[in-house]
């Protein structure tokens, strides 16, 4: 997929308050931790995830939903009604119906002819709204459209503590199946797109690539982020590596650049095995990478679009640099972006009235 006339304009992004350190999991899992005689810091060992955040028991993803895609609108300067699609693309969902998008729609009062849906695709799905918007845009069918995602982790995390010392079946073997649970984090972004008439930035987003390894879908299973979740960790790192590797050569080709001329990178964010693994495979400088697994876990479909706001806050992004985004996630699936950027607009905060006034 190759595209000419859109541009990723702005992002806006909202993260949980409370923190909770990999240390008081462990402590919270001291029952099972001494049945099975396990290491205390095995936990960070094994994930470089130092804590997570977590939104307040009972949040709805679709009203974080809303913080952040008013914060990339006001980002961007892009005048609400030219939004012609909104989607949400996270895990987390407030109902089964109507569409989460249906609120976020009604919240951030966007025009009543913009296309509204939801778009579930494990750890891709806000990629994956990305690019059906980027299409949309590409065909001349919308001038901007609003890609949103919400993952609330706190409820997966607890039911899998809870099941870890209760469950008098689980030896040092099976419970293997059950850390990757325990990785997940809370966080929200929100993606603005927009044609490059409308754009200020002309942040091009230039080509994708995409690879379906759906034979291995049965290594990540879950029922949602409030049930349990079973992973087959090992076998999962060494074949999403895998169908990653298969989709970067596709990216080179269909961006036309080289290997050595990708000036940074931003990785789903997994853990340190994850990303030490990918990028020896991929032969890509970790230092041109931002990483935000060490103080957010694995916030599903947001980690990589938040670690996206969260560099370019930090100035790790720079004017005229070339910049892939590396999406991989269960199913497995594989999506990789190219962008060259140019100026970043990104809103984590409101601007109080006092300010918006000055």
């Amino acid at each position: 997929m190759q595209y000419r006339r859109v541009c990723l304009e702005s992002l806006g992004y909202t993260l949980p308050e409370e923190i909770v350190t990999t240390d008081e999991l462990e402590c919270r899992l001291d029952p099972v931790y001494q049945r099975l005689q396990l290491p205390h810091g095995r936990l960070e060992l094994m994930t470089g995830i130092r804590e997570r955040r977590f939104f307040p028991p009972g949040t709805l993803p679709g009203t974080i939903d809303i913080q952040s895609g008013e914060k990339a609108i006001q980002a961007s300067c892009i005048d609400r009604e030219h939004i012609g699609a909104l989607v949400h693309g996270s895990v987390c969902r407030d109902y089964l119906e109507p569409a989460t998008a249906c609120g976020v729609h009604h919240g951030l009062e966007l025009s009543s002819d913009c296309m509204i849906y939801d778009v579930s695709n494990a750890c891709l799905g806000v990629l994956t709204g990305m690019l059906q918007i980027a299409n949309m845009i590409e065909l001349g069918q919308i001038r901007a459209g609003l890609v949103v995602g919400t993952e609330c982790g706190r409820q997966l995390v607890e039911n899998t503590i809870d099941r870890l010392n209760t469950d008098q079946s689980l030896n040092r073997r099976n419970i293997k199946d059950f850390i990757a649970s325990l990785t997940i984090g809370s966080g929200s972004v929100a993606i603005l797109l927009c044609d490059e008439e409308l754009s200020q930035t002309k942040n091009h987003l230039t080509a994708a690539s995409i690879v379906a390894h759906t034979d291995q879908h049965h290594l990540c299973r879950s029922q949602g982020m409030e049930n349990f979740m079973s992973t087959d960790s090992e076998q999962l790192l060494n074949e999403g590596v895998a169908t990653g590797v298969a989709t970067f050569g596709r990216f080179l080709e269909a961006t036309d650049w080289r290997q050595d001329k990708i000036d940074k990178t931003i990785c789903h964010q997994v853990g340190i095995a994850h990303r030490k693994l990918l990028f020896e495979a991929l032969d890509l400088d970790t230092r041109r990478d931002y990483s935000t697994f060490e103080t957010l876990g694995n916030t599903g479909a947001v980690a990589l679009p938040l670690s996206m706001a969260l560099a370019l806050e930090a100035g790790h992004i720079q004017p005229d640099e070339r910049v892939a985004m590396l999406g991989i996630g269960s199913g497995i699936n594989c999506q990789m972006i190219g962008l060259h950027w140019q100026e970043s607009r990104v809103l984590g905060e409101l601007p109080t009235p006092e300010q918006v006034s000055s």
